[in-house]
């Protein structure tokens, strides 16, 4: 499974964890981090989107941190012309330019899934299910049902 973290995700684990919500998404995001190194069978790939981003990060103790967690990814998806060109198409459905970017990224690097903890980019990808290559999701919802779905598949 290939799957591709945006910026907000992987900075997650370095936000202010005194909220429940902003805890358990950090969890998940350093679980799903740890599949990584543990297994092969899932494949984060990263691209040069999150390494520009990763750039802009003003303090420069968090954007190291995040650094660190972004060189998990084994593959890094390049800004091609056919890249800026999907990414043009995505932005005409209300998309940002950069979340536009980071989906057109994703679907080149034919992701299974994009993870992130922006809950607008979620929503406004449901509405738009069909026009996407890739699910955007949670990264807890998504490793909550990847859980349940082991457990129940091996019972």
């Amino acid at each position: 499974m290939r799957i591709y973290f945006d910026v907000c995700a992987l900075n997650r684990p370095f936000d202010d964890q005194t909220q429940d919500r902003i805890h358990l998404e950090s969890e998940a995001v350093l679980a799903i981090l740890n599949k990584f190194v543990e297994k092969t069978e899932w494949t984060l790939i990263g691209s040069e989107a999150i390494e520009y981003e990763i750039s802009k990060i003003p303090d420069p103790l968090k954007k190291n941190k995040v650094t660190f967690l972004s060189q998990f990814a084994r593959e890094c998806i390049p800004i091609s012309e056919e890249t800026v060109a999907r990414a043009r198409r995505v932005q005409k459905l209300g998309f940002s330019p950069l979340d536009s970017l980071h989906i057109a990224c994703a679907e080149n690097g034919n992701a299974r899934v994009f993870l992130t903890t922006d809950d607008k980019l979620i929503q406004k990808s449901r509405h738009h299910r069909k026009n996407l290559h890739v699910t955007i999701e949670n990264p807890l919802k998504w490793l909550v049902e990847k859980t349940y779905e082991k457990e129940n598949h091996e019972s």
